[in-house]
């Protein structure tokens, strides 16, 4: 799977009511396995680079190739199945459903993705097995650590075994110890699955874990 983006620009509306330029990404490839650390200060458009590569928004202009599929000139619906296909994403916020157990939270996308209920759930397991979880893998969501919390998202991320991984300030709410650890799973598993791995960060010391860098904005 490849990543091809070329002459991508995204404005917003400013308090002024004039349209402002977020960003502006003349290209950018990425082929399997390929990492990338996007980095910059709040407000320099991360977030909102990482939505338009997943499909969630639109740009302004430019093109967002995945598997040849160009996400920007696809319809709503078209660009949920090619992020269902190819697109593993993982919030600042875990966003896990409170009344489901962890392992329930990482069958969601299997199910969702065509796997029978036995094969999602052996699959869950599996990857909750992996990532430390085996026994809280029975845990409602609700009860969970911050750091577990990561760790159930992350295993849903990848569940589907994506071609694309987004991770959006994945060590953000965690403390060093903990970061250290959700950054060095996150990499082993986007190994794992061979997907392109795109994480963005404000934090100096997770960008400096990336040789290949992307910075937006006047990144301090």
């Amino acid at each position: 799977m490849n990543l091809h983006v070329r002459g991508l620009k995204k404005s917003i509306l400013s308090p002024s009511g004039t349209r402002q330029v977020l960003f502006e990404l003349e290209e950018l490839s990425l082929e399997a396995g390929d990492e990338l650390c996007v980095r910059g200060n709040s407000g320099s458009g991360k977030t909102t680079l990482l939505h338009v590569l997943a499909g969630l928004t639109t740009a302004d202009a430019g093109r967002v190739e995945i598997a040849g599929e160009d996400l920007l000139s696809l319809g709503e619906a078209a660009r949920d199945r090619v992020r269902s296909k190819y697109i593993g994403y993982i919030f600042q916020q875990a966003h896990l459903l409170p009344a489901l157990t962890a392992l329930e939270n990482v069958m969601l996308p299997l199910e969702f993705g065509g796997f029978t209920r036995g094969e999602a759930k052996r699959r869950a397991e599996e990857l909750c097995e992996r990532l430390g979880l085996g026994d809280r893998k029975q845990a409602f969501s609700r009860t969970l650590s911050g750091g577990e919390q990561q760790r159930v998202a992350l295993a849903r991320a990848v569940a589907c075994k994506p071609k694309l991984l987004l991770a959006d300030e994945p060590t953000a709410s965690l403390d060093e110890e903990s970061a250290e650890q959700a950054l060095t799973l996150l990499r082993e598993v986007a190994s794992e699955v061979s997907a392109s791995l795109i994480l963005v960060t404000h934090d100096r010391a997770v960008a400096s874990r990336f040789e290949r860098q992307l910075v937006l904005g006047r990144a301090s």
